[in-house]
C-alpha cells in the first residue's frame, strides 16, 4: 500500500476511535533457529490476523546469545479499530512495552464503548481464570466453579444483547 494511502487509512480509522500503536516484542528461546520464524508467526498469522486490527507493519531485529539462551525483539506498528482491539492483542500477545502514536493528546471513548470494552476484559479475565482452574482444583471444585462461570457468562451475552439493542435506537 503506498504511503499516502496507509496515511489515508490510518488518519480516517483513528477519526473513527482508532488507536495507532508501536508494540515492542521480545522472544527468548535455548534454540536459535525457531526464534525468527515464531516471532514472523506471531506477527503475520496471530497480530495481523486479530480482530480489530487494520494493519501493522514492523522489524525483527537479529537473533544474539545471552548467556544460555537467544533471544530476539521486533518493533511493530500496529492500527487498531479501537480501544477493545488493543486492549485484546495486549492480553493475547502480551508486547514487552506498548506506545501509544495516536491519537496524541487525548483518547475520546463513548460510553457504550467502554461498556463493550469492560465486558470484554472481563470475559478474557474469565478466560484465563478457567484456564488456571482446570490445572489447580480437584474435579468436583472445579465443576461448581464452572456452573458459576457458565451464569456469569449467560448474565454477560444478555448486557452484550441490551447494550446493542440499546446501539440500534
Amino acid at each position: 500500500m503506498p504511503k499516502s494511502e496507509v496515511n489515508e487509512v490510518t488518519e480516517k480509522t483513528i477519526h473513527k476511535g482508532g488507536i495507532l500503536t508501536k508494540l515492542y516484542f521480545d522472544m527468548q528461546s535455548s534454540n536459535e533457529a525457531e526464534l525468527q520464524p515464531l516471532m514472523t508467526d506471531l506477527i503475520n498469522n496471530k497480530l495481523m490476523k486479530s480482530a480489530g486490527v487494520v494493519y501493522c507493519f514492523g522489524s525483527i531485529d537479529e537473533t544474539i546469545k545471552l548467556d544460555t539462551v537467544y533471544s530476539t525483539s521486533a518493533i511493530v506498528t500496529t492500527l487498531f479499530t479501537d480501544l477493545g482491539a488493543l486492549i485484546n492483542a495486549v492480553f493475547n500477545f502480551a508486547p514487552a512495552g506498548i506506545e501509544i502514536l495516536k491519537p496524541e493528546n487525548e483518547l475520546v471513548i463513548k460510553t457504550n464503548q467502554l461498556q463493550s470494552v469492560m465486558l470484554s476484559l472481563s470475559e478474557i479475565s474469565v478466560d484465563y481464570s478457567k484456564y488456571i482452574l482446570e490445572r489447580v482444583l480437584k474435579k468436583e471444585e472445579y465443576e461448581k466453579v464452572m456452573l458459576d462461570l457458565k451464569a456469569r457468562e449467560e448474565l454477560g451475552k444478555k448486557l452484550i444483547g441490551k447494550k446493542e439493542a440499546e446501539e440500534k435506537k
